[in-house]
């Protein structure tokens, strides 16, 4: 009967050490999914606002060109 509870108990543990791992597995696949999200948003605000400059140039340019005529 004893050994019976060790095992018993044995496997209620190593259920409890599979769970936990499972838990911990997907909530690091959250998480790289989440800084792959963060990287692409990073990545397209960064093309924006080179774009952004680069428009402020070339009308600052434009508005230089027309101020020496």
């Amino acid at each position: 009967m004893r050994a019976f509870a060790i095992t018993v108990v044995i496997a209620a543990l190593a259920g409890c050490g599979v769970e936990t791992a499972t838990t911990a597995a997907t909530g690091a696949a959250i998480k790289a999914k989440e800084v792959e999200a963060a990287k692409k948003t990073q990545d397209q605000t960064r093309q924006k606002i080179d774009q952004t400059m680069e428009q402020m140039q070339q009308r600052a340019q434009q508005a230089g060109d027309a101020g020496q005529r």
